[in-house]
């Protein structure tokens, strides 16, 4: 890798990974009509209740992150879905904006969450205000501390920020978000009775790993919504794109998403949805039995994205030497790959402290981080360098 051309061959390969993954496809192999696959949507539509907030909630969410059109989450709303999930931090504060803007008019029949990444009560605070006013919305339903990945980060300034912001009405309950340490942040949510929900990472590639932490959760009363749900947004790629009949596994993305619903501790889920045929796909997971066909194709997606995508285990946290918080730099990849959003995996990667934005893995003779779950880990932060530094 030291030489300039075994750079541009990495490289090279590198655009060769999918951008995203396997299309919504029906039995057929194509994208079947709302209309035919829900004669009557509003009793198509299945909830649960989200721990002891008491709120039902549609067992698909949305997740707005890298949404751009405000069509889907009008329809996704017009036809039962209630849960819509954002952050300050989405499209550089417009996605709230426009969240707020397509939901003010059903705002009572619908919960919004929204996150804050601030570190101090006051930014917190501060953040909040601002969410409330791009939502165009008095509240909140669940307000979260985004991105925390164990219990030793809530501070008490921040367990104040929760007292204040429910004390004022601003919002309704207080959650977290995690994308690491899922385990710990749960088991810290259902032991302190601060937490009232946690949006979690969960999806098929972790198997079990979570099980005693969602029992921990539910016994407590914590309501638990899944992201990631998708396993890294290998969805996108279409037709005629490097790769697509490679990575595309028929039904892949749908069985994910069932997956996640077999479990009855996961309350909701927020798989990111960007068009109509992804709405679709999704309506089509709630009821839907997890069948042996389905493993299967999980079992083969599984082999396909296991070298790319990070589990988020936290077994790599703090064994690079340079200081690199390996995990996460494969997060904001997947960011740019998985999702098609290159600009916010880019985005994330700047915002790394400059030193560690400045580290080159070819530099290194070898690389010391050992993924347990077969992760290539040097050639996905070499990747990621080559892309966003």
């Amino acid at each position: 890798m030291k030489s300039g051309s075994s750079r541009r061959r990495f490289l090279a390969a590198g655009l060769a990974l999918p951008a995203a993954g396997a299309a919504s496809v029906s039995s057929a192999g194509g994208a079947a009509p709302l209309a035919r696959l829900l004669p009557d949507p509003k009793t198509s539509v299945k909830y649960r209740t989200l721990g002891r907030t008491g709120l039902k909630v549609s067992e698909v969410g949305f997740g707005c992150m890298i949404t751009s059109d405000a069509s889907v989450i009008e329809k996704a709303a017009d036809l039962g879905i209630n849960f819509f999930d954002t952050a300050r931090g989405y499209q550089g504060g417009n996605n709230e904006r426009m969240v707020g803007a397509v939901l003010k008019a059903r705002r009572k029949q619908v919960y919004i969450s929204t996150k804050t990444g601030a570190r101090t009560k006051a930014e917190a605070l501060a953040h909040l205000d601002t969410s409330l006013r791009e939502l165009g919305t008095d509240y909140v339903d669940i307000w979260c501390l985004h991105g925390r990945s164990s219990g030793a980060q809530f501070t008490d300034e921040l367990l104040e920020a929760y007292q204040s912001a429910k004390k004022d009405g601003k919002i309704r309950f207080s959650g977290v978000s995690t994308h690491g340490g899922q385990a710990d942040v749960i088991q810290y949510a259902a032991k302190s009775g601060k937490v009232d929900v946690v949006i979690a990472g969960y999806n098929f590639t972790m198997g079990d790993s979570l099980n005693e932490a969602l029992a921990a959760a539910q016994a407590a009363g914590v309501g638990i919504v899944a992201m990631k749900v998708m396993a890294g947004g290998f969805r996108r790629v279409k037709p005629g794109q490097p790769l697509h009949e490679t990575i595309k596994r028929e039904g892949a993305m749908l069985a994910a998403l069932k997956w996640v619903l077999q479990t009855p501790r996961v309350q909701t889920t927020v798989p990111s949805i960007t068009d109509m045929d992804q709405l679709d796909e999704d309506l089509r997971a709630m009821g839907a039995p997890l069948t042996e066909a389905d493993r299967k194709v999980l079992a083969a997606q599984l082999d396909y994205i296991r070298p790319l995508y990070c589990r988020m285990c936290g077994t790599c946290q703090g064994q690079c030497p340079q200081g690199l918080p390996v995990a996460d730099v494969v997060r904001y990849l997947a960011y740019a790959e998985g999702y098609g959003q290159f600009a916010l995996g880019r985005e994330r990667f700047l915002e790394l402290p400059e030193e560690v934005a400045r580290v080159r893995c070819e530099l290194c003779p070898s690389c010391s981080v050992a993924c347990p779950n077969g992760v290539r880990v040097a050639d996905r932060l070499m990747r990621a360098q080559e892309l966003f530094a």
